[in-house]
């Protein structure tokens, strides 16, 4: 699941030098400043669809399909051993790997995917009770697109689609959503779908209501809000099993508290804010390794667009995310706040790490000049009275900048913002809150609690692998924020279409991603590197971090005395 908070670890990517792996010891990770792990099932809503939330369920719930940090589908850590499809694009058969059991004992099936189909297909309805509706709704074709889905076996699934569709948007933005859960366990309501997503709604984040069966390679043992996770290997587990005798996902209350777990040996895998760089020396003296991570994602200030809020109408012109684009020194937020650790963006695919979705021909270069957005506003009718931007309307820019707390690098770049956007009369007052009321507040569709946002971002992960932007930047956008073009639909569209060729499907993915980036739909941010920090006792992280996906794989890590 995508959204991540900016700047902080969205994986581990170092690691001790390789020798002979031992068993035992406890893997102890941080999470980024005030995160708390808040959900375990492999499907989300809203509020709940952040990436960490994901490594925890990545562990207990093995993926019907996974990705290495090429993006190339690895089939034997896949629940998934293969799947086929017809030349147009219609239809394609789910072949379950008949390897990967529970930990009860019993077998991940056909079933179990059939489960998983039918919660998230009564958990997309628009009348789906809270917390739903499913936040992958509308992605990937799921669910509206299928036409129909057939147990054939009890290891073979056949998805009929309503229309043809791109083979491998379809595999990687569609069926990568369906990760199967225990029918035998969780299913306790019979056919009753909307029963049954209430009950799983009210456990979701209550694990210890429920009765957790995992066929990942870890296994739950507690959850404690506010302080950690703690998960077992699985002893049933039908991949690699993992080494260390217990994981711990750590919850941390600033990144000057991690630090000091880093120093003291608590934490095994970390991170740095960019302000603690100058202290690093502390960490590397004792062994432990630094090196900085790029995710493939996008981070930006996010735009309150919803209809409903009073301020949609204000950024519904494109000339005024256009001059506050450029009212923000992405330069001087890699140099001065990152210390160098990101990269300047300007459009909806990174150009670092390297893939083959970003094109530079695609992506407008916007230099920071205030100057020229200052006349940009005044030249739709804008003017500055007593310092704020005011039109005709008696519409005001004064807007509420919400960000995330609790790393100094943050407040540091919203700062900087709301003195280069003083300049141009636009006003903010800044308000500070964790990353899960951060979460919560941001998917208010009706919420003039906030107008712009600052401190998240989006890792191109389940659902979304295939970065074609439907998930985030379409009308019906489950992870938007009130944007909304039809051209920007029937460009997203045009991406998931089957073509001939891969030529042919690139060219219409850099049709919509050159469009996307002059729009606007999100005020683009650099791509912060991840400056993550791994103790001398961990072995494998630089191997199995992968930083692309932001999908670590601890259970291929170990630990040493």
């Amino acid at each position: 699941m995508a959204t991540l908070a900016a700047g902080c670890g969205s994986s581990t990517q170092t690691g001790a030098s390789s020798s002979k792996p031992v068993s035992g010891g406890t893997l102890t990770v941080a999470l980024p400043s005030q995160t708390n792990l808040d959900w375990y099932l492999p499907i989300y809503d809203a509020a709940s669809d952040q990436m960490y939330n994901s490594w925890l369920n990545n562990q207990i719930y093995k993926p019907l399909i996974h990705l290495n940090d090429k993006y190339q589908i690895v089939w034997k850590s896949s629940i998934a051993s293969k799947i086929t499809y017809n030349a147009s694009g219609t239809v394609y058969h789910v072949f379950i790997g008949k390897n990967w059991k529970w930990s009860n004992g019993q077998p991940v099936t056909a079933n179990d995917l059939m489960f998983t189909w039918n919660v998230i297909k009564a958990a997309s309805a628009s009348n789906a009770p809270s917390p739903w509706p499913f936040v992958g709704a509308g992605t990937g074709d799921i669910p509206n697109g299928i036409a129909s889905v057939v147990e054939n076996n009890s290891h073979e699934v056949t998805f009929t689609l309503t229309k043809p569709a791109n083979q491998q948007w379809f595999i990687y933005n569609g069926l990568i959503q369906l990760t199967p859960m225990p029918s035998k366990v969780l299913d306790v309501d019979g056919n009753n779908w909307s029963k049954e997503i209430q009950y799983l709604g009210s456990i979701a984040s209550n694990p210890k209501t429920a009765e957790t069966v995992s066929d990942g390679p870890f296994e739950l043992v507690s959850a404690t809000p506010n302080q950690d996770w703690v998960l077992k290997p699985n002893p049933n587990y039908g991949g690699y099993k993992a080494k260390v005798g217990k994981l711990v996902f750590d919850y941390e209350s600033s990144s000057t508290a991690e630090f000091s777990a880093l120093k003291t040996g608590q934490i095994d895998l970390g991170y740095l804010d960019p302000t603690q760089l100058g202290a690093a020396g502390e960490l590397t003296s004792q062994g432990d390794k630094i090196v900085p991570a790029y995710s493939l994602g996008v981070f930006w200030t996010q735009l309150n667009m919803w209809p409903a809020t009073k301020d949609a109408s204000i950024f519904d012109h494109l000339y005024v995310r256009q001059a506050l684009e450029m009212a923000t020194d992405q330069q001087a937020i890699v140099k001065d706040i990152y210390k160098g650790y990101g990269v300047s963006q300007y459009g909806p695919i990174p150009s670092t790490p390297k893939t083959q979705f970003y094109q530079a021909s695609s992506e407008p270069k916007i230099a920071f000049n205030p100057k020229a957005a200052k006349k940009l506003l005044e030249k739709h009718g804008w003017t500055e009275k007593n310092g704020v931007m005011t039109n005709a309307q008696g519409q005001q820019m004064n807007f509420t900048l919400l960000y995330v707390s609790g790393a100094q690098a943050t407040l540091d770049q919203v700062e900087l913002m709301q003195q280069d956007w003083n300049k141009i009369g636009v006003k903010t007052s800044l308000k500070g809150v964790n990353y899960n009321t951060f979460l919560n507040d941001i998917s208010n569709k009706t919420s003039n609690a906030w107008q712009l946002a600052v401190g998240s971002g989006w890792a191109y992960n389940g659902p979304g692998w295939y970065p074609t932007g439907g998930q985030l930047f379409s009308s019906t956008a489950p992870s938007g924020s009130g944007y909304a073009s039809s051209k920007e639909d029937a460009l997203i569209a045009a991406t998931h279409k089957p073509y001939t060729t891969s030529a042919q499907s690139m060219h219409a993915f850099q049709q919509y991603v050159a469009y996307t980036a002059k729009q606007l739909p999100m005020l683009w941010l650099p791509n912060p590197a991840s400056i993550n920090v791994d103790s001398t006792s961990v072995h494998g992280a630089v191997k199995w971090g992968n930083p692309v996906t932001a999908d670590p794989q601890f259970n291929h890590m170990w630990i040493s005395n």
